[in-house]
């Protein structure tokens, strides 16, 4: 039997009674028509009754509610009768629950002195959390340098393979490609005058003074620094670190120290052999598409090869390596207890380092340029 719900009225009372099988899968057919006859009454009580009802399930409770609120906005007096087991604490435990209410975030309600404050003080927090994290690394790599450190040589001759031979794959084709940009962009101009020779000069000045140092940087900070915060916020999540300590193993001489030594011997190494790649991908502009001659280009190349050149080059690429080795071991020993937060670490490594290493260019340049380098 389909459901069924019929409203009887006067003047002051309404009964609403329920026939038929309730379902989910057969609603009320007139469930609009008895909704707009009920809210359209001048009543002042009502009798939900429930002597004809079969089968009955969620569907009923739910229509039930939606005659109860409506009594509840026009302060209309209600009463159940006949109703089967089980409706009634079902109807009570529903209305128990308060209705959600949506509230105006209240960070947007606060002064704007209240905010700079806040700011300035997670600010200052998280200046005296790095400064902390850089005093004990400088005392991990004085005990390094003493030979006082408990460091295994195995792990350190790892981190060196990891963030060395590992990676010239990337920095080759990436640092090809950007000389390849370098030299193409460069060309469009030069043709203009006729020039096209001094490609290979813009190319070797550009590459080895700083763009070299920078793309090894950057896929540096995305490839190793990444690792770094990664591997170990893993380790704070499994409480690996928390392991070290109780077993009285500095976790930075065994964790930190390592990682910030490879990266810092490598980068310089891999800086000159980006320079490299990104000449020889000038070169590819040059000869092919310029018709140049090897031996023509790589004369000019090598006359364009200043020493202070390079060594600007692999001072970046040295400071690059500091920066990323210690923001990608930074933020994965202050990472949280969970999986998302190995995620945010992972992301927070990769942008301190470029940010940083963008602060950096600016005070080695300016350096550079105020001693005549």
């Amino acid at each position: 039997m389909k459901a069924k719900a019929y409203l009887s009225r006067n003047e002051s009372e309404a009964i609403v009674a329920f026939g038929g099988d309730w379902s989910v899968e057969c609603p009320l057919d007139d469930r609009d028509g008895v909704l707009t006859d009920f809210e359209s009454g001048g009543f002042q009580t009502v009798v939900f009754s429930g002597k004809s009802l079969g089968k009955w399930d969620s569907a009923l409770i739910a229509f039930l509610l939606r005659l109860i609120q409506e009594c509840a906005k026009r302060g209309i007096s209600y009463t159940l009768t006949d109703m089967p087991d089980g409706v009634e604490p079902l109807v009570k435990l529903a209305l128990t629950v308060p209705p959600r209410v949506v509230r105006k975030d209240a960070e947007h309600a606060k002064p704007m002195l209240d905010l700079l404050g806040e700011a300035g003080i997670a600010a200052w927090n998280a200046s005296c959390k790095a400064g902390c994290f850089m005093r004990k690394a400088y005392r991990s790599f004085a005990r390094f340098v003493a030979g006082k450190a408990v460091l295994r040589k195995s792990d350190l001759l790892w981190e060196i393979q990891e963030a060395g031979v590992s990676a010239l794959p990337i920095v080759s084709l990436i640092c090809f490609m950007v000389g390849l940009i370098v030299a193409f962009v460069g060309s469009i101009q030069l043709k203009l005058f006729g020039a096209q020779i001094y490609v290979a000069s813009l190319v070797a000045i550009a590459v080895t003074r700083v763009m070299g140092a920078i793309m090894a940087g950057v896929i540096m900070a995305g490839r190793t620094g990444a690792s770094y915060a990664a591997t170990i916020g893993s380790m704070q999540v499994n409480e690996e670190v928390d392991a070290l300590e109780t077993m009285g193993i500095s976790p930075f001489d065994f964790l930190i120290t390592p990682r910030l030594l490879a990266l810092s011997l490598m980068m310089p190494i891999l800086t000159v052999y980006a320079d490299l790649m990104g000449i020889l991908g000038g070169a590819f502009v040059g000869i092919v598409m310029l018709g140049l001659s090897p031996e023509e280009y790589a004369r000019m190349t090598l006359n364009a090869l200043v020493s202070k050149n390079i060594i600007v080059g692999i001072v970046h690429g040295t400071v690059f390596g500091v920066i990323i080795a210690l923001c990608g071991c930074y933020q994965g020993l202050v990472c949280g207890r969970n999986a998302s937060a190995v995620g945010r670490a992972t992301t927070s490594a990769v942008v301190y380092s470029i940010v940083w290493m963008t602060v950096a260019t600016a005070v080695l340049t300016f350096i550079f340029n105020l001693i005549g380098v």
